[in-house]
């Protein structure tokens, strides 16, 4: 374990993409980095060796959903979040402000932060920017995200506005507790404003004043689709300093990573490639397949024949096929081993293409392909 608490570095630009690395105790994170999803202290049906081996440096941790179950108290009681789930490595933990926004019934947002009912039982709880430092601290995050409110990006300009000041105010008693609990991770801050580039601005001045060791561009991937949103990030990494790390939260599909990364973000997590990987779904190269089709019932070929993942190397699309229909858990298994290793693969590609100054052809072509027509 190295004894850096948080260094960034940028190794080579290509346009505005830019390829490096994130140091910290627990490890190096190699930048463009994708983040698996372990919401519940597990990247669903993969097991945490297995994770590392697909190529991923750091993965994400959910504080609304840990402190419901089985409770930040408890972890922390157990070692904390690396022991209990079997992860060496970094972990980022998201605030919970979204899930608390998104699942919970009963929400009521105040100035002390949001009271809410449990999506689970019902129980009611209160999440303050103060309480979710202090849960991500228990938990023993290396990377832990200022608490902020979420609105749509559909939602009116002044419920943009209001949301994006409050997240500001929020940020600021997110540093203030962060630093009173004498944690030794970092902190990232999070950037509110819709699509509206003034407010954006507003937002990630504000975060500067403040200072954090990382910015992160929330409230994207909402519903506002990829033409808007890469409109907004044609604005608003460029609106932090270049020195730090630039985190798009909650993005999303291959071809909204490569176009993000040409857009300068360095960091992304998505619930996608599990998701996708346990509802029947396999990304290629040539764009996502529908492994459950009758069409792969008798198909020899890997899920993507360009793929040198375990899975891709060792089964065949027909066997896959036949799991998945069947309703066997080991199908869930290898079509989310095989995603997550495609999108560790692709992170891999963009750094390497970045490096060498040849990244703008590089998306062209990967785009090109991903999205073509079938």
């Amino acid at each position: 374990m190295s004894e850096t608490r948080f260094a960034f570095s940028i190794a080579a630009t290509d346009g505005v993409a830019r390829t490096g690395a994130i140091r910290m105790q627990r490890g190096e994170i190699r930048t463009p980095a994708f983040m698996p999803v372990g919401t519940a202290a597990t990247v669903k049906a993969m097991k945490p060796a297995d994770v590392r081996a697909a190529g991923a440096d750091i993965i994400l941790g959910n504080t609304y959903h840990l402190m419901l179950r089985p409770g930040a108290e408890r972890i922390a009681k157990l070692g904390g979040l690396h022991d209990f789930m079997g992860w060496e490595r970094p972990i980022l933990t998201d605030s919970g402000g979204y899930q608390v926004m998104s699942l919970s019934d009963l929400t009521k947002v105040s100035e002390e932060g949001v009271a809410f009912a449990s999506h689970l039982d019902g129980s009611r709880h209160m999440l303050s920017p103060e309480r979710s430092m202090e849960i991500q601290t228990l938990l023993g995050s290396d990377i832990v995200m200022a608490f902020d409110q979420l609105v749509k990006t559909t939602d009116t300009p002044e419920a943009q506005a209001e949301a994006m000041e409050r997240s500001m105010r929020w940020a600021k008693r997110s540093r203030d507790a962060f630093d009173d609990l004498g944690n030794e991770g970092a902190l990232f801050g999070i950037q509110q404003g819709g699509l509206d580039e003034a407010l954006r601005k507003q937002s990630a001045d504000a975060l500067c004043d403040i200072g954090f060791d990382g910015y992160a561009v929330g409230g994207l991937a909402v519903g506002e689709g990829q033409e808007a949103m890469f409109g907004c990030l044609d604005f608003a990494p460029a609106q932090f300093p270049e020195d730090v790390p630039r985190y798009l939260m909650g993005v999303g599909k291959p071809d909204d990573l490569v176009g993000a990364v040409a857009r300068g973000i360095d960091m992304f997590d998505c619930v996608l490639p599990t998701r996708s990987g346990r509802t029947g779904q396999a990304f290629t190269a040539d764009g996502p397949i529908n492994i459950r089709n009758a069409r792969f019932a008798e198909d020899k070929e890997p899920l993507d024949p360009e793929c040198d993942c375990p899975v891709c190397r060792q089964w065949s699309r027909a066997y896959i096929h036949h799991l998945v229909r069947s309703g066997e858990i080991l199908g869930a298994m290898l079509m989310t081993e095989h995603n997550i290793c495609f999108y560790q693969s692709l992170m891999a590609k963009m750094r390497d293409a970045i490096a060498e100054g040849r990244f703008a052809a590089f998306a062209s072509d990967f785009v090109g392909r991903y999205t073509q027509e079938k």
